[in-house]
């Protein structure tokens, strides 16, 4: 009897001890195969730029971010105030980039981005790092799932200037990165997208300055609808084109002050955003080119804006608002071989409101002073190795208007140029 219970133990024990290696075989094997699935890359640039500008200059990170020359200011002896030349050495556009891939998921390819930089998020702490990309996505045959931080859809990454400065483009390309939720479905040559945006770094401007209050308290997203069409690696021209709207609605103000006291108000103001665009490639030159009607695009780099065009209710303050439109169009060409030659250029210009608004000072946004502005923009850049050097002349001129009419279009304009010499040194890991 107790040698029966002795092998009834022993049995047991046998048991559980393979059925324990068995299972850790099992775990083990399926954690290898999970491993395997991962990967991480890490890539980036070290990049240092010189530039020299002939006046001082609208820009952020110390001159780094070029937008456009600042005005014209004469002082007390009749010189311009503005007029003086400047330079710098930056090495803050400098990132890292972590690409992650991982195992399916619903049937999709899985991947992750987190990209930054050290541009910082302002004068006070440039050098620090800060997020550029943050985003995961998913793609199955025909369809693809982005959510997290990522270019504004209004920035075509299969489309966009190939500046050498920073701004890429800007303000005549739309620039933004924000939080959104984007579908690609892609049936063929057809590329459909739609997405829903909040803002972060770069925000609508309102009488508060900017924030991404305004957006937040209108409690709907930035949307956003594209098509683009693509011709296949057989074809003797390689060719990219689409269109896109973006819908943007905001609240200007959630209270207002008036002599008998603060009151609670319902106050929006819409603006619709409309891009087409093209790139054709074809050897030895690659052309691109876009056009842009937008409706109160400071959060795009824009100047623009919105203004108060009635007061609905005298005893609270309420006011109604009407957008201000900006109408451009940028180009540009290059070679394809290397060195790479090429020229950006563009115009861009403030074409008003629809409606008759109240005053001048009841316009609200980014630089809402400037009516027009024109870029002309040759580069060379060459590669040798992991090396880039690169070479670029950026000619801006901006008018600023004054005597502004009921439409919010000036009566004279003086303009502000400026020329902006820049080299930079890229190293590429």
């Amino acid at each position: 009897m107790m040698k029966r219970i002795w092998f009834i133990a022993l049995s047991t024990v046998l048991c559980i001890a393979f059925s324990t290696t068995h299972s850790s075989n099992i775990f083990a094997q399926d954690q290898a195969s999970e491993e395997k699935d991962f990967g991480l890359k890490i890539s980036g640039y070290v990049k240092n730029d010189i530039f020299w500008d002939t006046r001082q200059t609208v820009a952020a990170r110390e001159g780094h971010f070029l937008l456009w020359p600042s005005p014209v200011v004469e002082g007390t002896n009749g010189a311009d105030i503005n007029g003086n030349t400047n330079f710098n050495f930056l090495a803050v556009q400098s990132r890292l980039k972590f690409t992650a891939s991982g195992p399916d998921a619903f049937g999709a390819k899985s991947s992750a981005v987190i990209e930054g930089d050290f541009f910082a998020q302002s004068n006070a702490n440039i050098n620090l790092f800060r997020l550029r990309h943050a985003f995961v996505k998913l793609n199955w045959e025909n369809l693809e799932l982005l959510a997290g931080q990522y270019w504004n859809p209004l920035m075509v990454t299969a489309s966009f200037p190939g500046t050498v400065s920073f701004n890429t483009g800007a303000p005549l390309q739309s620039f933004s990165r924000n939080p959104q939720v984007r579908v690609t479905y892609s049936p063929g040559p057809i590329h459909l997208i739609a997405a829903l945006l909040s803002q972060r770094d770069h925000t609508s401007v309102g009488a508060s300055g900017a924030s991404s209050a305004y957006l937040r308290n209108s409690a709907l997203p930035d949307m956003h609808l594209q098509v683009h069409f693509s011709t296949d690696e057989a074809s003797l021209v390689n060719l990219y084109a689409g269109a896109g709207l973006a819908y943007k609605i905001i609240a200007p103000r959630l209270q207002s002050t008036t002599l008998t006291g603060t009151y609670a108000v319902d106050e929006r103001v819409a603006g619709l955003t409309l891009i087409g665009f093209a790139k054709v490639a074809k050897e030895p030159l690659t052309f691109k080119i876009q056009g842009r009607y937008g409706e109160n695009m400071a959060d795009l780099l824009a100047f623009s804006g919105f203004a108060a065009t009635e007061i609905l209710d005298p005893l609270t303050g309420e006011r109604s608002y009407s957008p201000l439109r900006n109408l451009g169009f940028w180009a540009e060409v290059h070679s394809n071989g290397n060195p790479q030659f090429g020229i950006f250029g563009g115009l861009s210009q403030n074409i008003g409101s629809k409606e008759e608004i109240l005053s001048a000072l009841q316009v609200y946004g980014r630089s809402v002073d400037i009516h027009s502005l024109y870029r002309i923009s040759p580069r060379i850049i060459y590669n040798t190795g992991k090396l880039r050097l690169a070479l670029e002349l950026d000619y801006t001129q901006a008018a600023y208007g004054s005597d502004w009419d009921d439409f919010y279009l000036p009566g004279s304009t003086q303009p502000a140029d400026n020329l902006r010499v820049l080299g930079a040194i890229y190293y590429f890991f």
